[in-house]
């Protein structure tokens, strides 16, 4: 699981370890270390990446939004990379993306975010500071916990799989690799067992399947 890059330090919330204990796996930190994704992925059964603060869409071929609050570049820089190793040397490797992991997943897909919801968006609150909400979708429906200011507005390659009802689109896969899913909301932090548990159970059944072949 990627991990933030504060201060030199890695951080990850224990939210993360202990939803995924319960589901029956371990949570493996990654340190975000530019240079290390060819090496370490082969030691992997799956790879989740991790919430935290905003993108550099620059990155992108987008200008930043004044009001962003970016993330590392080292982490950044180290997240790319790992999602270049996944799609060119080991696309049979489960992938999950949690909020911004989610919209990562997107613009490396070849989307596009709407970088400041409130910008142009009056529900824009319902997203935010741990707000609670419905998604409905092809893969999940059901309650969530949302904390973001940013969202995609184009998922690229990827196909969406769940939306908010004022249209945010909440959830996202790939139709040409095993497992790839990414997820706007925070499961570890949704009581719903439909969007909390399940994302985490979905992501570990995938890696077992792809283990026993």
């Amino acid at each position: 699981m990627t991990a933030d890059l504060v201060e030199d330090q890695a951080r990850l919330r224990g939210g993360y370890a202990r939803s995924i204990a319960e589901c029956g796996g371990i949570a493996i930190p990654l340190f975000p270390l530019p240079g290390s994704a060819a090496s370490v992925l082969p030691h992997l059964d799956g790879v989740i990446f991790s919430g935290g603060d905003d993108p550099d869409t620059t990155n992108f071929g987008e200008p930043v939004h004044p009001k962003a609050t970016l993330i590392d570049p080292i982490r950044q820089a180290f997240e790319l990379e790992l999602l270049d190793a996944l799609e060119r040397s080991h696309p049979e490797i489960p992938v999950l993306g949690i909020c911004l992991g989610m919209q990562m997943l997107g613009l490396h897909a070849g989307g596009r975010l709407n970088q400041y919801l409130p910008d142009d968006l009056e529900t824009a609150d319902q997203h935010r500071d741990g707000a609670i909400h419905e998604v409905t979708g092809a893969r999940f429906t059901g309650r969530v916990h949302s904390h973001h200011v940013q969202a995609l507005e184009d998922p690229g390659r990827l196909k969406v799989v769940g939306e908010a009802p004022d249209g945010v689109i909440e959830a996202i896969e790939s139709t040409d690799r095993p497992f790839l899913l990414g997820v706007q909301w925070h499961p570890e932090r949704s009581t719903d067992p439909r969007t909390g548990p399940e994302v985490f159970r979905s992501l570990l059944d995938a890696c077992r399947k792809e283990m026993a072949s």
